[in-house]
């Protein structure tokens, strides 16, 4: 059963409509100009498609905790996900949900020129106007209350969180939330997974900033453990509306 995702609405998008599509463990939420259920679907499937086929000739790519070297040609999404880990010192499946949320978005700016997709806390954005996305961290008292500031304009962006503590993707830290912000979904995914695995307590939030501004191609880094929070980077952190700060 699909875990009730309470944070969605912390992605304010005016004028855009919202809607949902779930294939097998892919569990999106699209703001678009209009409803592209059929579209999305078409490229989950798609997409989810070229990896699948991909683990079932290399069945290790599924498990590699470690980056991953291609030995020959590969889809997209693949090629993505192995250069995000690369990146980030971490197996390629640490960037999944970020390559479908990439690839999908990327795949509905044919038919929209505003879109955001959201899969698990990993979110791809291409809006010309600014938008706050929330920042759910489980039980953490700042969980909800506090959201970063993009501006948006004419280049994809994405905020990417990965938690110890929440939700099934794995992670070997304690960290409620650690969100990544880059211009690639799957860059920002590996990044969030690398920095959260150094999270055992609140004393290794200062280390996890430290070793997560190593990462390249990222541009800012927040890091919540109970009710303290690190951050490092160009971004914009606000309160919540109607939240209590």
């Amino acid at each position: 059963m699909n875990q009730e995702r309470t944070y969605r609405n912390l992605v304010n998008t005016e004028k855009l409509f919202a809607f949902r599509v779930v294939v097998k463990e892919t569990d999106l939420l699209v703001h678009a100009e209009k409803k592209l259920e059929h579209e999305t679907r078409e490229l989950v499937l798609e997409h989810r498609g070229y990896v699948e086929a991909y683990i079932n000739a290399h069945p290790d790519f599924a498990v590699a905790l470690t980056p991953w070297r291609l030995d020959g040609p590969a889809p997209n999404i693949v090629v993505d996900m192995v250069k995000a880990g690369q990146n980030a010192g971490v197996g390629p499946m640490a960037a999944i949900a970020g390559a479908v949320a990439e690839h999908t978005g990327l795949g509905l700016l044919k038919s929209t020129d505003h879109v955001i997709v959201e899969n698990g806390g990993d979110v791809f954005i291409k809006t010309n106007t600014p938008l706050t996305v929330g920042i759910f961290a489980g039980k953490s008292p700042l969980s909800l209350r506090l959201g970063i500031r993009l501006k948006g304009g004419p280049k994809p962006m994405a905020v990417c969180t990965s938690s110890g503590t929440v939700g099934h993707s794995l992670s070997l830290g304690k960290a409620d939330a650690v969100c990544v912000v880059a211009d690639s979904c799957s860059i920002a995914d590996a990044a969030a997974t690398f920095i959260g695995n150094q999270i055992q307590s609140i004393k290794d939030i200062q280390y996890g900033i430290a070793k997560g501004k190593c990462v390249e191609k990222i541009r800012g880094i927040i890091i919540i453990v109970g009710e303290k929070i690190g951050m490092w980077g160009d971004l914009e952190v606000v309160p919540l509306q109607g939240k209590n700060t």
